[in-house]
């Protein structure tokens, strides 16, 4: 299961950004080409949030499409298909942009924690298989 690696760097990221307040809830997007299973994501975030500021809470998680480009008629789309053919002209020497993106957006702090000072600044994440397509 290729999420547990992805959401131990989501929970060190958080770690970070938390300074010790109590997490209620986190937003996290990912890259398509990443192709996380939102159930095995959420799963794996809880096993690896497990005696950290964030053990209890509820995941966000937003995938993000392909952004991608035909080469032939120059049709500019979004997709969620890993090698996708352009939805114009149906040709598939097409352009990819993106799609291995692991952001951590926002935090959600539980009741009584003191305010954050960090903003809501996005993190990106470094997965650990980022480079792979599955």
């Amino acid at each position: 299961m290729h999420e547990m690696g992805m959401c131990q760097s989501v929970v060190a990221a958080v770690e970070h950004r938390a300074h010790g307040r109590e997490v209620a809830a986190v937003g996290v997007r990912a890259g398509t080409l990443l192709r996380v299973v939102d159930e095995a994501f959420v799963a794996s975030f809880h096993m690896a949030a497990t005696g950290t500021v964030a053990e209890e809470a509820e995941v966000d998680l937003e995938v993000v499409p392909l952004q991608a480009t035909c080469r032939s008629c120059g049709e500019a789309f979004e997709t969620d298909d890993p090698w996708p053919a352009c939805p114009s002209c149906e040709a598939v020497e097409v352009d990819r942009d993106g799609g291995h993106e692991l952001t951590l957006v926002w935090l959600r702090y539980r009741e009584g924690a003191p305010a954050p000072d960090d903003g809501p600044t996005p993190v990106p994440v470094e997965a650990d298989d980022h480079d792979h397509e599955h």
